[in-house]
């Protein structure tokens, strides 16, 4: 019942879909103490400019975007002392928060990972910066590493 759910095929005993994928890897979140002072550190590092400055209130974060490739990276700079970026730094200090993967139907992707045994953050998809629906995988299912799920809103 799961492979007609999926249309999927056993590989080596595991399941292989062919309809859900993560495309690519579309960016890595860093999250960074103040934008004002990395976003001149990462002009330097990577040769190149930010090309968008965004704040996602309902994640209460200021968020940066450089291109890379065919990926990006994106800082992360709480605005409130509560938000999850403010939490992660007290914690674990500056450094890297999150890889995020880009999916063409999130929804279907959710099914799917859901259905795996990975744990959802948010039961739908929601808002994110960059003009993406997104939805993030607890990292107690991936090894201690949160996994961004993204899919581009469109005309929006």
């Amino acid at each position: 019942m799961l492979l007609s759910l999926f249309s999927g095929h056993l590989s080596n005993n595991k399941i292989i879909y062919k309809n859900y994928s993560m495309n690519k890897i579309e960016h890595i979140g860093i999250a960074v103490k103040n934008l004002e002072t990395s976003i001149p550190l990462y002009e330097q590092l990577l040769n190149t400019v930010c090309y968008k400055q965004e704040g996602v209130e309902s994640e209460g974060v200021s968020t940066a975007f450089f291109a890379v490739g065919e990926s990006k990276i994106e800082l992360l700079e709480a605005t409130n002392p509560d938000s999850p970026i403010a939490k992660f730094i007290a914690k674990k200090g500056e450094g890297m928060h999150h890889i995020a993967f880009d999916v063409t139907d999130i929804k279907a992707e959710m099914k799917r990972l859901q259905a795996l045994g990975f744990e959802l953050l948010n039961d739908t998809p929601k808002p994110g910066a960059d003009n993406k629906w997104v939805c993030f995988l607890h990292p107690k299912t991936t090894n201690g590493v949160l996994i961004e799920l993204c899919e581009d809103r469109g005309g929006i």
